[in-house]
């Protein structure tokens, strides 16, 4: 029976999905070859339930969104961050009928590589390192190496390709270059979905923590997208999906209108929340314990820390070789949640109470 499930699944997606979408069976493979010997799931849903039962998936949840450690129970984590794309992804792929569980396990493992302190650790990781550190290759570091004690998780092509192509920066959400871009449409729908998630969860948590107004979004915004994250969310999900069943041309679109919108709107949250002066100053403290852990690892073994477990502590001891060390260190605290790296930090270069008993 077991295979028949399977087989079934394969045959439904080449009945009910678009051509452009990706069919499991279609695969181009996983980066070792290995027998497939499950009966039940697709290629892509095996490759989301490694994801979700990894290590580094679960840390997801104690990793900075953009509030630094957030004592509040309602703010944002990375954890939360890649729920809510996935949410926004697969609702953009079953209306465009691509293949959802490819679409979700892309949305799950593209931020597997964020460093603690969010975009601070980034920034201070790629200047300490000499190979640079950019998350998404990273994260494709993660599930190609680092997980697994190792040997990594060992997804299919389709699943690494569009983590690695799913960050833009400050750049086109959808460029006119092709290479820019994921290879497979569910890639392109986890990359748009990324952008439209932060936006509104981003703005949402400033709100909660009266860093800005509703009424600081220019008006004309709120008249396109509406004047909360509901209605924001639902207008650039509907744009989307009509543009691009308006064009059926293999590609995902946005109307001009929108693309200048979230543009905009991206400005309005750099200018007030990202560079705001509170933020920025915890941009600093944050960037501080990184660059000071990583400047005592390249020079020590890891301390007795017997209190403060870490599954993925680097064996340092011995590494002489100042490149394999640079690497060994870069990963291991780009794997550290931001109380794991705050709780090594206190432990190594804070002054422990003396007590005898």
């Amino acid at each position: 029976m077991g295979t028949s499930i399977r087989k079934a699944l394969e045959e439904q997606e080449r009945r009910i999905l678009s051509p452009y979408a990706c069919l499991s069976c279609k695969s181009r493979g996983r980066l070792r070859d290995e027998p497939d010997h499950c009966d039940l799931r697709t290629v892509f849903q095996r490759d989301r339930d490694r994801i979700i039962h990894s290590k580094t998936f679960r840390r997801l949840k104690h990793k900075t969104q953009v509030f630094l450690a957030p004592a509040g129970d309602h703010y944002r984590t990375r954890l939360t961050h890649v729920l809510e794309v996935s949410q926004i992804a697969r609702t953009i792929a079953v209306c465009l009928r691509l293949n959802e569980y490819l679409t979700e396990a892309i949305a799950l493992g593209h931020d597997l590589g964020h460093t603690p302190f969010g975009h601070a650790g980034e920034f201070s990781l790629n200047q300490l390192h000499p190979g640079g550190f950019r998350h998404y290759i990273q994260s494709l570091r993660v599930v190609d190496f680092l997980e697994n004690h190792g040997t990594g998780l060992n997804l299919t092509w389709e699943v690494r390709n569009g983590i690695i192509k799913h960050s833009k920066g400050y750049r086109d959400i959808l460029p006119e270059d092709s290479s820019e871009l994921p290879a497979t449409l569910e890639g392109q729908a986890v990359r748009v979905a990324d952008i439209i998630a932060y936006l509104n969860h981003d703005m949402d948590d400033a709100l909660r923590a009266e860093m800005i107004r509703e009424t600081d979004l220019p008006r004309h915004l709120r008249q396109v997208i509406g004047d909360n994250p509901s209605r924001r969310i639902d207008a650039m999900v509907r744009d989307l999906i009509s543009e691009t069943l308006r064009h059926d041309d293999g590609r995902l679109h946005l109307s001009s209108m929108m693309q200048e919108t979230i543009t905009e709107l991206r400005t309005f949250l750099y200018d007030h929340v990202y560079r705001n002066h509170l933020v920025h100053a915890e941009f600093e403290k944050a960037q501080k314990i990184i660059k000071e852990l990583y400047s005592f690892f390249m020079e020590h073994e890891f301390p007795n820390c017997s209190g403060i477990p870490f599954a993925e502590r680097p064996v340092l001891k011995g590494v002489e070789d100042e490149r394999k060390r640079h690497r060994l260190v870069c990963d291991f605290i780009a794997g550290m949640t931001d109380r794991y790296a705050l709780d090594l930090y206190t432990h190594i270069f804070m002054p422990q109470p003396w007590s005898v008993l």
